[in-house]
């Protein structure tokens, strides 16, 4: 289990999403970067940093609720430090997005600035939305619209084609299809993505990526662990057995005795996904300083 799996998606509609991304990039006035906020570092698209050159940009930290508030605050910390605007939200109630449209403020002050001087009060900010699949882009935008308008799904790859929508607080914003990029160089990052449903769980081995998971929660989480499949005395357990135990606790058997360890993967991975373990952050800032 020291071995990370080898995870390499990039999709052909992909590639014309960069497209997209960088022809639209001369209309709005700024880019709101979807993050999952369980793992900021992993979730962020590498590539789109050339892409969108000195474009304004906001972070948000999506799904914070499924993550530990005090990781949370260290990285909207962080991305201060460099430079950038953060802020936390959970798009699947709609908390936190009153902050968006002072975090445009402050990031557009001079543009905002410049357009009264030139009498135009009141102009719409024009806000682009991007993100690897599966952050919450569409959650974002139907909560900011206050209607459905764009699809959203508890999978990869729904969006396809960029779209605009009128928004609440005078923004408009553009949405873009999910766009991963062409390699994971580091395979944590990939295994992080499978993680969270980034990836389509078609593509990995689900009982290795559920054993990864449990090996990263055995070390780090490990109180989450206990309460939510009662386990006792499992610390140094290897991961296999720990799949195993989980099955044997929801009583997952099959003929002979067996343990079912892939119907055991399969519910880990959405018990983590939907935020039943409780809070938890795979990756903290003092990670990458």
């Amino acid at each position: 289990m020291d071995n990370k799996a080898n995870i390499n998606w990039f999709p052909g509609h992909m590639a014309k999403t960069v497209r997209q991304i960088k022809s639209s990039l001369p209309s709005v006035d700024a880019v709101a970067e979807i993050l999952d906020a369980r793992i900021p570092n992993s979730s962020r698209n590498p590539d789109l940093d050339s892409i969108l050159g000195d474009k304004p940009r906001l972070i948000v930290l999506n799904k914070a609720d499924l993550a530990d508030s005090n990781a949370s605050r260290r990285w909207i910390k962080y991305y201060q430090e460099l430079g950038l605007k953060a802020i936390t939200v959970d798009c699947r109630r709609g908390r936190g997005l009153e902050a968006v449209e002072g975090a445009l403020n402050e990031i557009l002050k001079e543009k905002i600035e410049k357009n009264i001087e030139k009498g135009m009060v009141g102009r719409a900010k024009r806000l682009m939305v991007v993100g690897i699949p599966n952050t919450g882009k569409s959650s974002f935008i139907n909560k900011m619209v206050g209607k459905n308008k764009a699809k959203a799904a508890d999978k990869p790859g729904v969006t396809r084609k960029n779209q605009w929508f009128d928004a609440r607080d005078g923004i408009q914003l553009l949405d873009t299809p999910g766009v991963l990029w062409p390699k994971f160089e580091d395979p944590e990052v990939g295994e992080k993505l499978a993680f969270i449903g980034s990836i389509k769980d078609d593509v990995v081995d689900i009982e290795f990526l559920a054993m990864s998971l449990l090996k990263v929660l055995r070390d780090h989480y490990p109180e989450k662990l206990s309460q939510r499949y009662s386990l006792k005395d499992f610390e140094k357990e290897e991961a296999y057995g720990l799949l195993e135990l989980v099955a044997k606790r929801r009583g997952m058997l099959l003929q002979g005795g067996r343990f079912d360890t892939e119907r055991a993967a399969i519910m880990l991975l959405d018990e983590f996904r939907g935020g039943l373990l409780g809070r938890i952050s795979l990756e903290h800032p003092s990670d990458f300083e």
